[in-house]
């Protein structure tokens, strides 16, 4: 887990995991808040593990999460958004069970079947785990892209991928490069039912609104990682996981809308 500031969405983060029944360990890497976070964080009661990494610069959250996931030494990783709340207690035994499946390399909790040429979404095909109203059929579907919410999967893939690429920046586009890098392994993506709460703001989105020019460099940030992510798996792209009966049936209506 990567946090800068948000105080508030780190401490409800962390005491959601509090009933989690699969056994893990969490390194959390605090990239100079000056908020108080870093002053709960030595205050916190942890029923399980935890390693803090204190750094001054917030520079790449893909780089810290790389530092993050070289750190942890454990069979299975789990990249997880501090805006989240885990209401599952078995939240990660299913995201786990989910890996121990046949050809599955990456788990999470929010994701699209189909992604365009263009490295985009297609909207109506996202399934997700969220408590207002999961989507997902339990106990997994797949999906062409996992997103970066909730990212789990085994060290061994982590590590042939050569870890999530820092050549996006700040943070955007890590998620979907990393589903495609598992999938041009051979193995698939998928989601998993257990509902959580996605509070989100977790990151300096949250800031836009008293600084436009911030929102305006981010949009740009945000197509800039869109055409890297095009120009690298463009190969691969566009990607759909749906039955081919629901693909046809899916193009028919929209040719049918479209002619009205």
């Amino acid at each position: 887990m990567c946090l800068y500031n948000q105080l508030a969405l780190t401490r409800a983060c962390l005491a959601s995991l509090r009933e989690t029944t699969e056994p893990f360990r969490l390194v959390v890497i605090d990239n100079g808040s000056t908020d108080g976070t870093r002053e709960f964080l030595q205050r916190f009661e942890a029923p399980y593990p935890l390693w803090i990494i204190s750094s001054e610069s917030n520079a790449s959250v893909i780089a810290s999460l790389n530092r993050a996931w070289r750190t942890a030494e454990t069979e299975f990783l789990c990249l997880l958004h501090n805006d989240t709340e885990l209401l599952e207690p078995e939240w990660l035994a299913r995201l786990l069970r989910s890996l121990a499946e046949p050809g599955v390399g990456l788990a999470g909790l929010y994701g699209a079947k189909r992604i365009r040429k263009d490295g985009r979404f297609v909207g109506r095909t996202i399934v997700h785990s969220l408590a207002s109203g999961p989507t997902v059929r339990s106990p997994w579907e797949e999906v062409a892209v996992v997103d970066g919410v909730c990212l789990c999967l085994p060290r061994a893939v982590m590590e042939s991928i050569g870890g999530l690429d820092e050549g996006y920046g700040f943070f955007h586009g890590y998620d979907k490069d990393l589903s495609l890098a598992v999938r041009e392994m051979g193995r698939r993506c998928v989601v998993v039912h257990a509902p959580f709460l996605h509070r989100g703001g977790g990151t300096r989105a949250r800031e836009f609104g008293a600084n436009p020019e911030q929102a305006h460099r981010d949009v740009a940030l945000r197509d800039a990682v869109t055409n890297r992510f095009v120009t690298k798996w463009g190969h691969r792209l566009p990607c759909d996981v749906r039955p081919r009966p629901r693909r046809i049936r899916d193009w028919i209506a929209a040719r049918l809308l479209a002619a009205r």
